[in-house]
């Protein structure tokens, strides 16, 4: 590889409940490491809806919509900024967010009711699973795994190391 040729990002999976109030937590430090690496990291929302969050599988369907319209992480900011709402209110939030942001509501709505977008859910889901996630938020960077849903303590300064030890982040 040429000195010119630039690195691939860092990819940094976010594990995510879109009701869970630490995943709201979260959003901080995700806000900080994409200000501090800007496009050296990619991050990436996987779902993880708990079963204790009754609308946490409706809401990742909802925001794998609104990434089809163009506003994935705007989307999701603002939900998570409501996850109480969530709890409380139920799916009509999901619509409400979506109207504030500009999408078009009927089709996220009718993404909800068609089911277009489970196997996306659905998949996320079983990787996690399978690489040992159990609560949200939970960080995948290279091959370390670092659980948020314990404690946020310490994690973005961990992230940090890691990434800043990659030549993607050292080099551009």
């Amino acid at each position: 590889m040429s000195d010119s040729t630039p690195a691939a990002p860092v990819v940094l999976d976010l594990w995510c409940d879109l009701e869970c109030p630490d995943c709201h937590r979260a959003l901080d430090d995700v806000r900080a490491l994409r200000a501090r690496y800007g496009d050296r990291v990619e991050i990436r929302l996987r779902h993880f809806p708990l079963e204790r969050h009754k609308h946490a599988y409706a809401a990742a369907q909802a925001a794998e919509e609104a990434i089809e319209q163009g506003r994935g992480w705007p989307y999701i900011e603002a939900l998570l900024a409501r996850t109480d709402d969530l709890s409380g209110t139920g799916e009509p939030v999901l619509l409400d967010v979506a109207r504030e942001l500009g999408l078009d509501v009927e089709e996220l709505d009718t993404a909800l009711i068609d089911g277009r977008h489970l196997l996306i859910v659905d998949a996320d889901h079983a990787e996690g699973k399978a690489i040992g996630v159990t609560g949200t938020p939970t960080y995948v960077i290279g091959e370390e795994r670092l659980d948020g849903g314990k404690s946020q303590d310490g994690l973005r300064e961990r992230i940090e190391e890691i990434i800043d030890g990659t030549p993607a982040a050292r080099g551009r």
